[in-house]
């Protein structure tokens, strides 16, 4: 839990961090006019890329409560940020730490868009049933044991239903 807690506040740190990285490792190991033109597109969209992953997970009501990300979030974004990280070394394989940052990237939005949607559908189911075992006591029944999600007919108590018609003269 430390680790992932760790994490959590890290996350924070790494949307200003490691795009000053990246300028920073590039004013120490790297060399040449191109490059500096390459910085000027990749370190902004790497800002924003880490602020939205960081948004869609803090999104998340189980991460805000613990304060602590999952276990999937540390794999998937720490392998973003270390590709990150290695990338600002502007050694020979810079390049292709930059591809894998990318990548990472890319499955980092999908895995924390994923995680999102599937605690939301938690919660939702959690709350239906909750709202159909208040509803049963109102009416004076038990809360049903069927499946969440099937329904019954109205009126099905299997009592006897009488209905009056009214008739206009």
């Amino acid at each position: 839990m430390l680790i992932r807690r760790l994490f959590y506040r890290w996350q924070f740190i790494a949307i200003v961090a490691l795009p000053a990285w990246l300028l920073v490792g590039w004013a120490i190991f790297g060399s040449g006019g191109w490059g500096t033109l390459g910085l000027v597109i990749v370190v902004p969209v790497a800002f924003l890329t880490l602020g939205v992953v960081v948004l869609l997970v803090n999104a998340r009501p189980t991460v805000r409560r613990e304060r602590a990300v999952s276990w999937i979030d540390v794999g998937v974004i720490g392998v973003w940020h270390a590709a990150l990280i290695a990338t600002g070394f502007y050694t020979g394989g810079s390049t292709f730490f930059g591809v894998l940052a990318i990548v990472a990237a890319i499955a980092a939005f999908w895995v924390a868009l994923w995680q999102l949607v599937k605690d939301g559908a938690k919660r939702m189911n959690a709350s239906m049933a909750e709202f159909e075992r208040l509803a049963a006591e109102q009416q004076g029944g038990k809360p049903r044991q069927d499946a969440p999600g099937t329904r019954r007919p109205p009126f099905d108590d299997g009592d006897e239903v009488i209905v009056i018609h009214e008739v206009r003269d």
